[in-house]
């Protein structure tokens, strides 16, 4: 196959330098000799050449560097050379393992270019890639998207032109082997099992260990405001999925991934009534970092407590357990496990499960930073995880194409199990203890205030005979860091069994479990049983039967009302996490109808109960909020006006009040609006400018306000019309009688401006003043004259008294 596949390479690589009729220089390909085809290209050529195996200087690679690849998935694949050296001429291609490549099917995937430059298929051979121009370069990208489900393993392969050397590679840094994996995606998980096959129930305890730090992350590395959400998930069956990559987000995963608000997930799990059996919760985390080690817990103790984690139940139908939480702050960026099967292949109930992290991008912001301002993806994308070339601002950015260091660790272990298992392979006496430690312990009412080492091992017995003593441990009070709050003891005790009991086996010598949580009732209405178990954690030495119960039974009353209006209900569920993180806070519980009542009436029944909740005290925790969002456009359209800015509050509500401003508002000035002309209103038309024959008169009116800024100019200040007073008679005489008639309408015009007194009565005027200037040089303008009121006697009335003004045209001539 091998050598098959190189000859497939190679008519590939040199029959693309042919079409291009590129002749290298320095390259000794002596004899191209073409044969019959008998392969998928349409060509086959044979090159003589220096042929090199395992030589590292040129490398094949894909993004993250995977084992295996995730059917459909697309990939980023990159040959590079290291420097100095460089290639002219390559080809890549594709094959399922085993195949020739003669048959359109021997093909897996399919390439797809970025960039046309750089790359293109072979005309001959379309499902491989080769260069577009022949030249010196040392990189090249292109995109492989994976096969569907079924193709197995596939070899990438790559040749390289360089000089006088061929390069071929099996097993070298020229070849990538993938296999299908059974990872729905990078950092996913196992996909579930169709069908589980195990019996009872199991229960989980899941703990979220963030590993989101400057150290390990120092790019853009919000310093202050750095949290994980609350954690919201649930155990369900197949048929339901909270997210998934490939998917889009729905509005509960949206709330989530932009606000860390998991109220709208919540009711989304809820409404999936018996697909889903548990809810799962845990509180948010601040900061974000969260130490594995627990000697490093004291560093951090006096931002947050311990790390989040929560317990759920699983059982043959919703054996799948998913989860996720923002990470925060960032544009819709989180973490999390999509259908964790919990179900083994033996039939059984996993022991343990451990999960790096990588962050997903929840595809409805478009956000590339940790701070980006908020902006809407339109239309939105799908589910995908997050890769180290997703742009260069981006905080995960690797030129390299490196895998991302994962942010956060999961670990999910199982504490308890109940009803019979039917798990073909048994547990071991290990897994049983172990199983049974856990279960049940007593919460730690440790003050978060007081830090202790870890329990020093249990001393012997204090009894030396078979009689009953005491054993001790111990732990030491490293730091208290509220004198005002008291520590609890430092040591430990414990009845014991002395080693001399021998001869006489008390019941007591048998070590036991604590007990598992009591089973259902029995009856779904009325009075019926339950159960409790617990197991033999150590028998007697002396190989005698322990004679301590390990079954309980009691009687339990369910709907005490049997009559056919009753309901017929579940049991009530466990309480849910308080409602606070800190401070005071309320929780609930609640239970769902099986059977409404029977005659057909309304259930009347609670189905929720709820009571207060005390957290430990609050601390103040600085507001999260997102960057400013653009300005505003401004509120008019010109001149001066306002433009405003918003941010959101990020943090949970139930943090406390945030009094920092969310928004802000400034002066916008646009250019100046235009101003239209403004004229006043006409004045009367003036006297006939002739005395006999035809004239005209005219009116005017006065520009009040010059056009601005593109303002609408202005109208005509100037109206004439005809005018014709009489005939005009010819000869001498006439023209006396004018002279005469313009005379005697002088004197008229003076006698009427000198007796002031008498045109006025009640106030005494000032002479009329001269006319002002003209207000135009041509086309027709204005003047004015005004005369004031000198005095104004006691018995004058104001109507009658007061100042004039005359107006009368000028510059008529037009211009």
């Amino acid at each position: 196959m091998g050598i098959h596949l190189h000859i497939l390479l190679l008519q590939c690589l040199i029959s693309t330098f042919v079409l291009n009729a590129f002749a290298f220089s320095d390259e000794t390909v002596d004899k191209l000799l073409p044969v019959k085809s008998d392969g998928y290209c349409s060509r086959i050529l044979r090159a003589q050449g220096t042929r090199r195996e395992g030589f590292n200087e040129f490398r094949l690679r894909v993004e993250g560097d995977p084992e295996f690849y995730s059917p459909g998935t697309t990939y980023r694949v990159t040959l590079s050379a290291a420097s100095p050296s460089y290639f002219r001429g390559f080809t890549l291609i594709a094959l399922k393992e085993g195949k020739e490549g003669d048959k359109d099917e021997d093909y897996a995937g399919h390439f797809e270019i970025i960039d046309e430059e750089d790359t293109q298929f072979m005309t001959n051979c379309p499902p491989a890639v080769t260069e577009s121009t022949p030249r010196r370069r040392t990189r090249i990208q292109v995109f492989w998207t994976a096969p569907p489900s079924g193709a197995g393993c596939v070899i990438l392969k790559a040749s390289i032109v360089q000089k006088r050397i061929i390069y071929f590679q099996d097993e070298g840094s020229l070849t990538k082997r993938m296999c299908e994996k059974e990872l729905s995606s990078e950092g996913a998980t196992e996909r579930p099992v169709i069908n589980c096959c195990a019996c009872g129930t199991a229960k989980y305890r899941m703990t979220f260990y963030g590993n989101w730090s400057e150290k390990v992350h120092p790019k853009d590395y919000p310093r202050r405001a750095n949290h994980w959400s609350a954690i919201i998930g649930a155990s369900h069956s197949k048929d339901y999925v909270l997210w998934e990559y490939g998917d889009y987000a729905s509005e509960g995963v949206k709330q989530v991934a932009e606000f860390g608000s998991p109220v709208k997930m919540e009711e989304e799990i809820r409404q999936k009534g018996d697909d889903v059996l548990t809810v799962i919760k845990a509180k948010a985390q601040w900061p974000a970092w969260q130490p594995l080690n627990s000697s490093l817990i004291l560093l951090c103790l006096v931002y947050r407590r311990s790390a989040p984690s929560a317990e759920f139940s699983v059982d043959r139908t919703r054996h799948l357990m998913s989860f996720f939480t923002m990470l925060g702050p960032s544009p819709d960026w989180n973490v999390g496990l999509s259908a964790e099967d919990l179900c083994t292949k033996e039939c059984g109930w996993a022991q343990k499960v451990v999960q790096d992290l990588i962050p997903w991008d929840a595809g409805t912001d478009s956000g590339v930073t940790y701070e980006s301002p908020n902006k809407a993806t339109i239309p939105p994308e799908k589910i995908r995880p997050l890769t180290s070339l997703d742009h260069p601002q981006s905080p995960f950015y690797d030129p390299e194409g490196g895998p991302i260091t994962a942010v956060a660790r999961v670990v999910i272990e199982r504490i308890a199990r109940k009803g019979e298992q039917c798990n073909i392979v048994p547990d071991n006496v290990d897994d049983i203890v172990a199983d049974l430690a856990q279960e049940d312990k007593d919460e730690d009412d440790t003050p978060e205030t007081c830090i202790y080492s870890n329990w020093s091992p249990w001393s012997a017995c204090s009894s030396s005979t078979c009689d009953k003593g005491k054993r001790m441990r111990q732990r030491m009070l490293k730091a208290q860091l509220d004198l005002s709050v008291p520590c609890p003891h430092t040591q430990d005790f414990q009845p014991c069994m002395g080693p001399g009991c021998r001869d006489e086996v008390d019941a007591s010598t048998c070590m036991v479990s604590e007990w598992i949580t009591w089973s259902p009732c029995s009856v779904s209405c009325g009075m019926g049983m339950r159960s409790r178990e617990r197991y033999v954690k150590q028998f007697p030495e002396d190989g005698s039967i322990c004679q301590l119960p390990t079954e309980e039974n009691e009687k339990c009353i369910v709907n005490e009302d049997c009559s056919p209006s009753s309901c017929l209900m579940t049991e009530w569920a466990e309480w849910e996490d308080c409602s606070a993180t800190c401070g005071m806070g309320m929780k609930k519980r609640q239970r769902m109808v099986k059977m409404p009542p029977s005659d057909g009436t309304m259930c009347k029944t609670d189905l929720a109960e709820v009571e207060k909740c005390m957290m430990p005290e609050c601390y103040t925790i600085p507001c999260l909020l997102s960057s400013w969002s653009e300005w505003s456009d401004c509120s008019v359209t010109c001149g001066k006006g306002m433009r405003t800015r918003q941010r959101m509050l990020k943090s949970p509500v139930e943090l406390g009040e945030c009094n920092e401003e969310l928004e802000q508002v400034e002066k916008c000035m646009l250019p100046e609006c235009p101003t239209d002309c403004m004229v006043s209103e006409w004045s009367e038309w003036s006297e006939c400018n002739k005395s006999c024959g035809k004239g005209h008169v005219i009116r005017t009116r006065m520009i009040k306000l010059e056009p601005q800024f593109g303002g609408e100019p202005c109208p005509e200040t100037v109206q004439r019309k005809k005018c014709k007073i009489r005939k005009c008679n010819r000869g001498s005489s006439d023209e006396k009688r004018r002279r005469k008639e313009a005379r005697e309408k002088r004197r008229s015009k003076q006698s009427r401006e000198e007796p002031q007194d008498e045109q006025h009565p009640g106030c005494k005027m000032r002479p009329w003043s001269v006319w002002t200037d003209c207000t135009k040089f041509c086309g027709g303008g204005i003047q004015e004259r005004f005369m004031m009121v000198k005095r104004r006697f006691r018995n004058a009335q104001f109507t009658s008294c007061k100042d004039k003004k005359e107006i009368r045209a000028c510059n008529v001539n037009p211009c």
